[in-house]
């Protein structure tokens, strides 16, 4: 049910328009218009401050002008004798002509009496009035007005990050149009149509892009102004004792913290590709005459997916997400596991022979799909597409999620490929016989492949990539550690620790850290970037099998898969 101050455009969309300096008080009158004016004066019969319009409207009104008026200097006098002001004023925007009086804790709702008869009729509701006596002091709104200030950070670090994004765009656009220019010198004047149909297409995904940029930075803007009008508001009702006001003011700052709006935009922003180059057509360059494109803009970013973005400092069990279906007879084995940007779990059921896509709100599996053989580890690629290894095949596998579960293509790598991950537009697959990391575009290309010959071959290695690609870190659970190994093969550093017997899955952190699975011992190890310094995080219960594992930013949680029907929901906060 809609309810006011639950609409978002009533939390940002109100910004004031008076000054936006800070003052000591501020005209209350002024305040219900949306206007914060400067007091010049404080009517004792009414209990409110007045600018010096409303001021010289007191003294000539004829129902006003006996009411006894302080002036500015006397404003130290008023803090002694003021009262709090328990009268809900604010209207219902549902129902227009009743006041805002009730807070459903239960559904987060404000409303009036209309809205809590029809609505919550069995709802346990908060009298207002009486509710919100003494809320100035409230930790509760301590912690609004902090968390406030927080977000207003985050809002504007990510619109940095979105200037700093448009910047790259223009330069990145004026090395496409020299490439073109260029190549354009090298062919006769029969090609003139297709440099300008080459240099629209470029112009075209500059503009395209740009209007992505723009909405991400309208959104920020949004959120900082909506965030300063509500603390504004916030300590103008806590200086003047409004304490309704302040209530109702704290439940609409709750909800702007609720809001997924600024996650949404770092997430667009993060998947909006900027890096382009020009690739000439072979073709061309020995049939300048032939009647062919010009050439073609392409993205070198690949829809990247997004890493962890905050260090993980705390790992608590949550719950248990059932991922065993009733077609299914035997236990799961959940070897791979990964996080789609459409905020949907992929999960890799070795003994089952299937691909499993589970709802991260819901927690459900809404898909499965068998394959011909055994997945082992994921890898996602983009928004909508991850790879899968398939040892005993030889092969990745690379699937897609727009509307169903479908492969698009398999990649032979010729050895048993076990972990996998993927980054910078690069595929880094652990495979045995001989052990190596093969280095492969989105393509399928084999651009390299890296010996492991201080490997046995008779280990099942997990692989995660350092942000830089210049290191590689395997999990080898004959010798019970974790290496870190160069481009080059050559072997960096190693991890070792009492409890990290069989490591396995590993997840890498956006501080250079990983997040480490031990298979026997149930634990869940942090390991620093240099592999000198470690800790257990998390140790779970005795028969817990941890082999894989992955993490949602966007609700704080890291997912772990094992042996066995469930899938473990650590929180990180």
């Amino acid at each position: 049910m809609a309810v006011s101050g639950c609409k978002q455009i009533d939390l940002l969309g109100s910004v004031a328009a008076g000054s936006t300096e800070d003052f000591d008080h501020c005209c209350e009158p002024c305040l219900t218009t949306g206007q914060r004016i400067e007091a010049h004066g404080f009517c004792a019969t009414c209990q409110e401050y007045l600018c010096k319009t409303c001021h010289d409207v007191h003294r000539k009104t004829k129902v006003l002008r006996n009411h006894q008026i302080l002036q500015s200097n006397d404003f130290d006098k008023i803090q002694t004798t003021r009262k709090s002001n328990n009268e809900c004023t604010e209207m219902c925007q549902v129902h227009k002509k009743e006041i805002i009086k009730f807070y459903c804790p239960s559904h987060h709702a404000l409303g009036c009496n209309d809205c809590i008869t029809l609505g919550h009729r069995t709802c346990k509701v908060d009298y207002i009035p009486e509710k919100c006596e003494g809320v100035a002091d409230w930790k509760e709104f301590d912690d609004v007005m902090k968390k406030l200030g927080e977000k207003l950070k985050e809002a504007s670090e990510i619109s940095k990050k979105a200037t700093r994004s448009r910047s790259n765009i223009i330069d990145n656009n004026k090395e496409i149009i020299k490439a073109i220019s260029e190549f354009r010198k090298e062919i006769n004047d029969r090609i003139d149509l297709m440099q300008k149909d080459a240099l629209n297409n470029a112009e075209e995904i500059k503009s395209n892009t740009n209007k992505i940029i723009q909405h991400v930075l309208d959104t920020c803007e949004n959120m900082i102004s909506g965030i300063k009008c509500l603390q504004s508001s916030l300590h103008a009702s806590r200086s003047t004792h409004q304490d309704s006001q302040l209530y109702i003011g704290m439940k609409k700052a709750e909800s702007t913290l609720k809001s997924d709006e600024l996650f949404d935009a770092e997430q667009t922003l993060l998947h909006t590709n900027i890096h382009y180059s020009f690739q000439r057509n072979s073709e061309l360059e020995t049939l300048l005459r032939a009647k062919m494109v010009f050439g073609e803009v392409v993205d070198n970013s690949r829809h990247e997916p997004s890493k962890v973005t905050k260090t993980v400092d705390h790992l608590i069990w949550k719950e248990n997400i059932n991922v065993k279906t009733s077609s299914e007879k035997a236990n799961c084995d959940i070897s791979g596991c990964a996080v789609l940007n459409t905020n949907k779990l992929v999960l890799a059921d070795y003994l089952n022979n299937k691909i499993k896509l589970i709802s991260i709100e819901n927690r459900l599996v809404q898909e499965e799909k068998t394959l011909d053989s055994n997945p082992f580890d994921i890898a996602v690629m983009s928004q909508d597409q991850f790879a899968i290894t398939m040892p005993v095949k030889k092969e990745i596998v690379v699937m897609k999620t727009d509307d169903k579960l479908s492969c698009i293509r398999s990649i032979k790598v010729g050895k048993k490929c076990y972990g996998i991950d993927f980054n910078h537009g690069r595929l880094y697959v652990a495979c045995v016989y001989p052990p190596s990391v093969i280095v492969l575009n989105t393509q399928g290309d084999i651009l390299n492949d890296i010996p492991l010959n201080f490997l046995s071959n008779y280990f099942i290695p997990y692989i995660a990539v350092r942000k830089d690609s210049k290191l590689l870190y395997i999990s080898d659970r004959g010798k019970k550690s974790v290496l870190s190994v160069s481009l080059q093969g050559e072997l960096t550093a190693t991890y070792k620790h009492t409890y990290l017997t069989r490591p396995k899955g590993m997840l890498m952190l956006d501080d250079g850290s990983l997040l480490v699975c031990c298979y026997n011992d149930g634990t869940i190890h942090k390991v620093k970037g240099d592999l000198k310094h470690g800790k257990i995080m998390y140790k779970g219960e005795d028969g817990d099998l941890l082999q894989s594992i992955c993490h949602s930013s966007r609700y704080a949680e890291i997912y772990v898969g094992s042996i066995g029907a469930q899938l473990k929901v650590l929180n990180t906060q």
